[in-house]
């Protein structure tokens, strides 16, 4: 008599995103960063790129054919996350297969991170139209812990953007996508006179600041490392703020040396070189 297979005896984060094969971000970033941190990463693609939309030329194939079978081969496992990290998704299709995907495995114990991928500095990515931004607020309900930029923020809650926006706006906008079902937001990497703000809210709580000083050109990618953080960090229970501040801080110090390495923007960051790290981060030490 065969017994049953356990498939679950190790900690899991399913990662729903595109793949880029060079450019160090989303899946290919996700990946490392949660291997490392000791938790298996089980990668389920949208997109696969050969390098990501930031370079002149590229090559991408659309998953969304796929993803239904892919995800029915993980049912039949049995498969159960203790995390799900969601990111760029290509199209309403997508997120209805992601919104599907979340009702079926998320379970009391599972933590959910979204990323709403959708445009910075202002403006949606060029991939992205108007509808489809509409349609991602939809998985802010099913969100544990979202991690909009300044730019996502607004989107989300139908403001203006304004570089310049005062902490009592972005209070009230955390307040607003709490609304929306997340009991944590983190409005990442908001550029102030040479350093980015991370701002931390909880549902009912006060708004924190964690600042690091800006190092070198924006790059792809540190938007990935740092929400996969904090997904394996708060799969992990670490400390919600901690995981931010350690997050913070580990990419201000991938920044640097990738800056010291005059790496091209488009490469992304070397988190490679510190990967050894990580846990130290994850588990609240300190390294100068």
């Amino acid at each position: 008599m065969n017994r049953a297979v356990n498939h679950n005896n190790q900690k899991k984060i399913a990662v729903i995103n595109d793949f880029c094969g060079f450019g160090r971000c989303s899946i290919a970033a996700a990946l490392p960063i949660i291997s490392a941190m000791k938790i298996q990463c089980c990668p389920l693609p949208t997109s696969i790129f050969s390098n990501h939309t930031g370079f002149d030329s590229f090559y991408s194939v659309d998953f969304t054919p796929h993803m239904k079978r892919y995800i029915d081969e993980w049912k039949k496992l049995g498969l159960r996350f203790n995390g799900i990290l969601t990111g760029f998704l290509a199209s309403t299709e997508q997120i209805e297969i992601v919104e599907d995907f979340l009702k079926y495995f998320k379970t009391e114990d599972t933590v959910i991170v979204v990323d709403p991928v959708m445009g910075d500095y202002g403006k949606l990515y060029p991939t992205y139209m108007p509808s489809l931004a509409e349609k991602m607020a939809s998985l802010a309900r099913y969100a544990d812990i979202l991690t909009p930029n300044l730019t996502e923020a607004c989107i989300l809650t139908g403001r203006g953007y304004e570089e310049e926006m005062g902490d009592g706006e972005i209070f009230e906008m955390c307040r607003e996508i709490c609304e929306m079902g997340p009991e944590k937001i983190v409005i990442s990497g908001v550029e102030r006179q040479g350093d980015l703000d991370n701002f931390i809210y909880e549902k009912g709580g006060a708004m924190t600041t964690v600042r690091e000083h800006k190092v070198g050109a924006c790059r792809s990618g540190t938007g990935d490392v740092f929400s996969a953080i904090i997904a394996a960090a708060t799969v992990l229970g670490r400390d919600y703020e901690s995981a931010v501040r350690r997050a913070s801080r580990f990419i201000a110090r991938a920044l640097r040396r990738t800056s010291e390495m005059q790496i091209p923007a488009t490469d992304g960051i070397c988190f490679e070189e510190f990967l050894g790290e990580i846990n130290d981060a994850a588990d609240g030490g300190e390294r100068q």
